[in-house]
């Protein structure tokens, strides 16, 4: 009993609680349940928009849908360049499955060693991390049956250049992001690259996608391009050009084949090259188409423009005598020489020679302006209107600025500059009746029209003096070609180091046209540097000439002109330079 009356007897019992705290407490409660239905009502009614947002930022994810890259293709519809799957391979570093034996099999898949597949793992970013990109499509196949939790595969696409080095400096290549760097690849990126396409997903926090949201836009694939490049022309121009260089232990070559009545480019070709599909440790130099980028004093290669001009103008005619002994003039106290002395020679001797003496002096009857007239609607100077990148305009100085010195060294090549792409180009006005066409790397089917540069009348008889340049007496016999008539025109030159010229450094290069009467192809052809004994351009330039124009319209279906026999090649005129 006393127990009980201690209890009731407690001052904290015994006390009376206010009414006011009750109803405080209770006003609390009451309170915090408006409040949390006031913030329900806001996230779903007043601010659901702004928390659908936020919502997607967190866990919406836009794919991209790459567009398949358009194709590359010759002429004939061969591929130059297409795209191939190839799946990319990344991880959430923190969810991987830190198997040892299934992680030595994914790097061995991937030609990779286990640490350094380890350090792309222990990336600072623990969501994302690429561990490679692009693999074929067999080894992508392998890594997804390891079931490598944490392992995950993008799909991407990868070129593919089925030509190698023989077409590199044309097509070009593309980087892992499939844009063009280089060649027809950059020049037509937009056309190519198509647009990519684009699906609105929600995922989880391991990446998988849980639900579409939003309407899917598909990809739009790139454009084919249909060059008017023949694979097999080029090919065979490619190989050889490269037996010429490494023959005659030269730095470097270039060909170029172009198509008379379209103006189209059917190889242009450079060596040393680089194979596209593997671009390790390749260096600025090897990546120069020079054949577009590269200029150089055209040399010998203009005195048919000269000798042209002056039949154009009624000054001679192709048999008028000039005097070319004692075989050099002095101008300005500069000495200007031929090889050796000739004595009187015909004009169309001249060109067959390769005069310089005989050049300069039909070349000095002229205005200034009239020469370079002629060299400007020719191309020199100009920049070639070719969709190409690094094409170059080479040089070509205003007339006005011409010293009699420099009107007859530019007569014979020398003071002006062009890549071998222009003089290539150039020689179009011998070979298409006088007139002067677009080249295109391009296929056409249309019919082209040309400026009117010299009288077909003009060209004719400058076609007969480049075929006596390339036969016997001239400077260029190596040019000759079993089952075709052919005419060209050879060149050598010093090669420019500094402000002077190296004593024992040349470039060769030989341009012509096949068959002689009826030009369907000019093939211009240039070695760089050749040192194994060997420099003028009929010995070291011609032969490569003599065989692309060979088995280039053996290709195209030319009928021979001539009874094929056998030939006896004459020792070549040592031209002058």
């Amino acid at each position: 009993m006393s127990r009980s009356v201690a209890y009731t007897s407690s001052p904290l019992l015994a006390s009376k609680t206010p009414v006011w705290r009750s109803k405080l407490v209770v006003g609390a409660i009451a309170l915090g349940f408006v409040g949390l239905a006031g913030r329900a009502a806001y996230i779903q009614v007043l601010g659901n928009d702004f928390f659908q947002r936020q919502g997607e930022v967190r866990f919406a994810r836009t794919l991209e849908l790459p567009a398949n890259r358009g194709r590359i293709l010759d002429r004939n519809g061969l591929i130059l360049a297409s795209s191939v799957p190839a799946p990319s391979i990344w991880a959430i570093p923190e969810d991987v499955d830190r198997d040892r034996a299934k992680l030595q099999q994914l790097a061995k898949l991937l030609e990779m060693p286990l640490a350094d597949l380890n350090r792309k793992l222990e990336n600072e970013d623990k969501t994302f991390v690429w561990i490679k990109r692009q693999v074929d499509e067999p080894v992508a196949q392998q890594i997804a049956a390891l079931n490598i939790k944490g392992i995950y595969q993008r799909k991407e696409y990868k070129r593919k250049y089925p030509e190698g080095e023989a077409a590199a400096h044309v097509v070009g290549f593309t980087n892992i992001e499939d844009n063009g760097q280089e060649g027809i690849e950059l020049a037509f990126n937009k056309d190519l690259a198509g647009r990519a396409g684009s699906r609105r997903v929600i995922k989880d926090r391991l990446g998988r996608v849980v639900e579409d949201v939003g309407e899917q836009v598909p990809p739009v694939d790139g454009r084919d391009m249909q060059l008017s490049i023949d694979s097999k022309v080029q090919f065979f121009a490619w190989q050889k050009l490269r037996d010429a260089v490494i023959a005659n232990k030269a730095r470097a070559g270039s060909v170029v084949v172009l198509d008379t009545q379209s103006g189209e480019v059917l190889a242009m070709a450079n060596y040393p090259s680089y194979d596209p599909n593997r671009r390790q440790n390749l260096s600025s130099g090897q990546l120069r188409n020079i054949a577009l980028t590269d200029v150089f004093e055209p040399g010998s290669t203009m005195k048919p423009f000269t000798i042209g001009l002056a039949l154009e103008t009624n000054r001679v005619t192709p048999l008028t005598p000039i005097q070319t002994a004692p075989g050099y003039v002095v101008i300005g106290g500069s000495r200007i020489s031929d090889s050796h002395p000739h004595g009187v020679l015909t004009v169309q001797e001249v060109l067959q020679k390769s005069s310089n003496v005989g050049t300069l002096k039909l070349a000095l009857q002229m205005q200034p302006r009239e020469m370079w007239d002629l060299f400007s609607q020719s191309g020199f100077g100009q920049r070639p209107q070719i969709t190409f990148p690094g094409a170059v305009s080479g040089r070509l100085r205003p007339y006005k600025t011409w010293k009699p010195v420099e009107q007859a060294t530019m007569s014979y090549g020398y003071g002006l500059s062009a890549s071998l792409f222009q003089i290539a180009r150039s020689y179009t006005v011998f070979a298409h009746d006088g007139q002067i066409i677009p080249a295109t790397l391009m296929k056409i089917d249309e019919p082209v029209t040309g400026v009117q540069v010299l009288s077909p009348k003009t060209v004719a008889e400058v076609r007969k003096m480049l075929q006596m340049a390339a036969g016997p007496g001239g400077t260029g016999p190596k040019a000759q070609t079993l089952g075709y008539s052919v005419g060209g025109k050879s060149g050598t030159a010093h090669k420019q180091v500094g402000k002077a010229y190296a004593a024992d450094k040349y470039r060769s290069w030989f341009v012509g046209m096949a068959p002689i009467d009826k030009p369907r192809i000019i093939v211009a052809v240039m070695v760089d540097e050749p040192s194994a004994g060997k420099y003028f351009g009929g010995d070291v330039a011609a032969p490569v000439f003599s065989e692309v124009v060979q088995q280039s319209l053996r290709m195209m279906g030319v009928q021979p002109d001539m009874a094929v026999k056998p030939q006896v090649v004459a020792n070549a005129v040592q031209e002058s330079f």
